[in-house]
């Protein structure tokens, strides 16, 4: 075969691969399904290597593993450079790949990391996965031919540019699936997702003949914050609200945002005696807590609350939310900071300190 025609065979190869995964990017937008693809066009390319992709966590900062193909992560995790830095610390902190091509050899790597875990001539290609500047995650190579690497440095590029673009399209769509169901003012759910968790929940608790419990929560005398405040201090002192739920639940407990100053909370397996405690648990934060939703202003806040179960007072996600909301009313109707339940009527706060 001529020069030529070897490197017309190369490019036919490069733009089939290309074509792959622009493919596969533009038919799914999973991330998994399109990171697997490319995984695919990396391992055809760079067949000895063991590889894994890296992304970095949006909330935490730090880089977790997506994929990975062989144990060259794990060896590589061990490693440190004679700075003190990890492979992935090195990289993330310059905008440059970090290229070795003997691990036993390289003067920038801590002798007493290497332990003997490597094979001789053992490279490693370290480089970032970015996009606009920012850096998502970090593509590692180990035990790649450097002869390899360097005639498709190219191709390696491009396949970690699809991966960026991958992982932006995946964290976009997750963006726009959270901002159809949470409410902005207080970033807890809206009433929409509200219904989709509780079906799926009544339906878990009659497979497994579990209870669940709804709390209705409305907001004594709100509308005077809104009248002698405006709304923005009114906006404010719901976002606080909803974070004082979020941090008064336990974690398989979910808070919503139903409408104006109403909010409902989910309890799952709990009972009528449990959703009470919680009930009460709330009323008294709110009694013992001072609102600052703007400077200079101070506020005092109550709750109305009503309660309903499943499967002692509803058989449908729409009964047990629509008793609950019943029990709320009566709570307020009997001169409010009252808990209602249903099927008990209004229960004393005598014993909130429980």
């Amino acid at each position: 075969m001529s020069l030529t025609t070897a490197a017309e065979s190369d490019h036919s190869r490069e733009l089939r691969v290309f074509h792959d995964v622009a493919k596969a990017l533009t038919s799914s937008l999973d991330l998994e399904t399109v990171l697997q693809t490319i995984m695919k066009k990396m391992v055809a390319y760079f067949e000895s290597a063991d590889w894994s992709l890296l992304i970095v966590d949006e909330t935490t900062g730090e880089l977790y593993q997506a994929l990975a193909v062989g144990k060259g992560h794990e060896y590589a995790n061990v490693l440190r450079l004679e700075t003190g830095e990890t492979l992935e610390q090195w990289v993330l902190q310059r905008a440059e790949p970090l290229i070795i091509a003997d691990v036993m050899q390289d003067a920038r790597i801590q002798p007493s990391s290497v332990r003997g875990s490597f094979p001789p001539g053992c490279s490693i290609v370290c480089m970032q996965v970015r996009t606009g500047g920012k850096t998502l995650g970090i593509i590692e190579l180990m035990n790649i031919d450097m002869e390899t690497y360097s005639r498709n440095q190219m191709v390696l590029q491009t396949l970690t540019d699809y991966a960026a673009i991958a992982i932006e399209n995946a964290r976009a769509v997750r963006r726009i699936q959270e901002l159809s169901i949470t409410d902005d003012c207080t970033g807890l759910y809206n009433a929409r997702h509200l219904y989709t968790l509780l079906s799926d929940e009544v339906h878990r608790s009659a497979r497994f003949g579990y209870e669940l419990a709804v709390l209705f929560l409305d907001l004594d005398f709100f509308k005077r914050v809104n009248d002698e405040h405006g709304h923005l201090t009114g906006s404010r002192l719901l976002g606080q609200v909803g974070q004082f739920l979020r941090e008064n639940l336990r974690l398989v407990d979910v808070a919503f945002r139903y409408g104006g100053d109403e909010f409902v909370i989910l309890l799952p397996q709990t009972s009528q005696d449990g959703a009470l405690f919680v009930a009460r648990r709330l009323v008294r934060g709110f009694h013992g807590k001072e609102w600052r939703p703007a400077d200079g202003i101070r506020l005092k806040l109550t709750v109305s609350v009503g309660i309903a179960t499943y499967p002692l007072n509803a058989s449908t996600p729409k009964e047990i939310v629509q008793h609950s909301d019943e029990m709320m009313y009566e709570a307020k109707q009997s001169g409010r900071d009252k808990i209602a339940v249903f099927g008990r009527g209004i229960v004393g706060l005598d014993d909130i300190g429980e």
